[in-house]
């Protein structure tokens, strides 16, 4: 079992989803963890609830940036890496809120050898709209309310609110990398170290999650289903600009390709460039 989890909570010019997310975190039932929000370059109001919320957390939060240089999910995402301190690292995109049980809930499934893929259910653009207007708290909804959001076509499924002891199950889909959701992850750092964390070179919208998720595989670390554990509310936002998934694509094929198992452009690289010469 972990002892420090790490939450890293991505994060570009929404501060007000931003706040939901970090709002819901405040609310875990387990508070061994600590935040970092991997900013992809934000203007100052992301900045400005991030030290909001460093004094009513309940837990360390510390703000990673980095100049906005266009899409780089996967640099920001090695930069709070290498920020943290925990012994398991959960990634969450800053636009999906927590319920209360989702810290203990990755806590529980975390195991050396497997990392963890969680699960999303979507809010419609209107409910969206009205949880972040009237500062509504939806992570703590019973199942009733959201049955009642699913009939009125607020929420597109609600399986991922359900709460089951799958058990042996999780362990299914051990060497499936597709379909697993970066929006929701779990890995023991020390994996992470292994495969060199992310691959930076992946620019633009796509694919930089599932080549991570081939190289652990590649280097013995199994796939364990977060699903009806770790589900989080995922808040509507127009569809990311995809202009750059084909050439995302085609470094993802030329990987599978292969059999590297470390990022071209990954933690050990950025370490290099954020050293200083001496």
């Amino acid at each position: 079992m972990a002892s420090l989890i790490s939450i890293i909570v991505t994060t570009y010019q929404r501060p007000d989803a931003l706040d939901a997310v970090l709002r819901s975190l405040a609310r875990q039932q387990d508070r061994e963890f600590e935040v970092l929000v991997g900013d992809d370059g934000s203007k100052p109001p992301t900045r400005d609830v991030v030290e909001r919320w460093q004094g009513g957390l309940g837990a360390p939060l510390t703000h990673v940036w980095h100049e906005d240089r266009g899409f780089r999910l996967a640099e920001i995402r090695n930069r709070s890496i290498l920020a943290s301190h925990g012994e398991y690292c959960i990634f969450l995109d800053g636009d999906c809120i927590a319920r209360p049980d989702f810290v203990a809930a990755h806590r529980r499934l975390a195991e050396r050898g497997w990392f963890v893929t969680g699960n999303r259910a979507l809010l419609s653009q209107a409910l969206t709209a009205a949880v972040l207007r009237d500062r509504l708290e939806p992570e703590h909804w019973p199942l009733s309310a959201w049955i009642g959001q699913r009939l009125r076509g607020d929420l597109n499924r609600i399986a991922p609110l359900l709460t089951l002891p799958i058990g042996p199950l999780r362990k299914l889909r051990s060497s499936a990398w597709r379909r697993a959701r970066g929006s929701n992850l779990g890995f023991w750092r020390a994996d992470l170290d292994r495969v060199d964390g992310f691959d930076a070179d992946y620019l633009g919208w796509g694919r930089e999650d599932s080549d991570l998720l081939i190289r652990l595989m590649r280097a013995g670390i199994r796939r364990k289903d977060g699903g009806f554990a770790t589900g989080v509310l995922h808040l509507w936002h127009p569809e990311a600009d995809r202009s750059a998934l084909p050439q995302n694509d085609q470094r993802l094929d030329a990987l599978r390709q292969g059999d590297r198992i470390r990022a071209e452009r990954g933690l050990s690289t950025l370490r290099a460039e954020m050293t200083p010469a001496r």
